[in-house]
């Protein structure tokens, strides 16, 4: 597969949908592993992931070395891992010291950090609409945020918990950038797997260092951590790994934000948990957003 491929609109469009579905869930299967450590659910999420991968990853392979010379880093392919291990466990560990709304808003900066990044260091150009419309989706973000903060508990380490939340941002941005540049040159699966498995070493190290050992894990959270691998990391994290191919990080980063709205539409139908007027209409701002950015947009490679 070459970077030139031409790939159906269509196509993409429906990985996103799917994707963007099961990303909704995420939240709403963790509420049932409240019994582990999240950051033990991270690895466990990452460690079912390339499981799962495997039978699909073994017939197919590519090895490293026919990678590099395809013009794959091995470090890149490395780092991106990494990197997606990290995202998870800042992200996890800012909800330890500040509020479920800052790490929320903190960690959805990443819309504007990409395209930012984009226009700087690979002097990519968009349209007007598309900067009003991440600045847009992003607004809708914070009011979300504000919507859902609804703790009256201080937060002594706040400062902390944001700094881990906008870190996971940052990281989230690298991560992607990443991908764009390593997918140009190999198949979906063989980046998947091996950056899935950099990202179960990265997790199992830090929950070593994090709880010092090995936590005991119950079979709802095995279940749980299963159900993540399955839906939001292979189906949410790989329809985006699929789709940073052929279309900019930033329309990606920026549609990611929708996943609050389809969060919020499963809890309503699993847990009957009505949203506010406010959270609606904050609902209502991100979509209009992410319509802006993504308004005849995609463009193939």
């Amino acid at each position: 597969m070459t970077a030139q491929e031409d790939v159906p609109i269509g196509k993409i469009a429906a990985l996103l949908i799917v994707g963007l579905i099961t990303f909704g869930l995420a939240p709403i299967l963790v509420r049932f592993a409240t019994d582990i450590e999240p950051m033990a659910l991270a690895a466990l999420r990452t460690g079912f992931a390339v499981l799962c991968l495997l039978p699909f990853w073994i017939p197919k392979r590519t090895s490293l070395s026919v990678l590099k010379e395809n013009g794959v880093s091995h470090i890149l392919l490395a780092l991106a891992g990494i990197s997606l291990g990290l995202h998870f466990s800042f992200w996890i560990a800012s909800l330890h010291y500040t509020s479920v709304a800052s790490a929320s808003v903190l960690v959805t900066m990443h819309p504007v950090m990409l395209i930012v990044a984009e226009r700087l260091i690979f002097s990519k150009k968009f349209k007007l609409i598309v900067w009003v419309g991440v600045i847009i989706s992003f607004s809708g973000s914070v009011l979300l945020g504000v919507a859902d903060d609804t703790s009256l508990e201080a937060f002594p380490n706040a400062l902390l918990g944001n700094t881990f939340a906008f870190t996971a941002a940052v990281i989230f941005v690298v991560y992607f950038m990443l991908g764009r540049k390593i997918r140009q040159y190999t198949e979906w699966i063989d980046y998947v797997f091996y950056v899935y498995l950099y990202a179960t070493i990265t997790c199992t190290v830090l929950v070593v260092f994090w709880v010092g050992g090995i936590p005991a894990v119950s079979g709802t959270a095995l279940l749980v951590g299963f159900a993540l691998a399955a839906g939001p990391t292979i189906l949410g994290h790989g329809s985006m790994n699929y789709a940073v191919k052929y279309v900019s990080p930033t329309l990606l980063s920026t549609l990611v934000l929708s996943e609050a709205i389809f969060a919020a539409i499963a809890a309503y139908f699993i847990f009957s948990e009505v949203p506010t007027l406010f959270s609606l209409c904050a609902m209502v701002v991100i979509m209009i957003g992410v319509s802006l950015t993504w308004y005849k947009r995609v463009k193939k490679a």
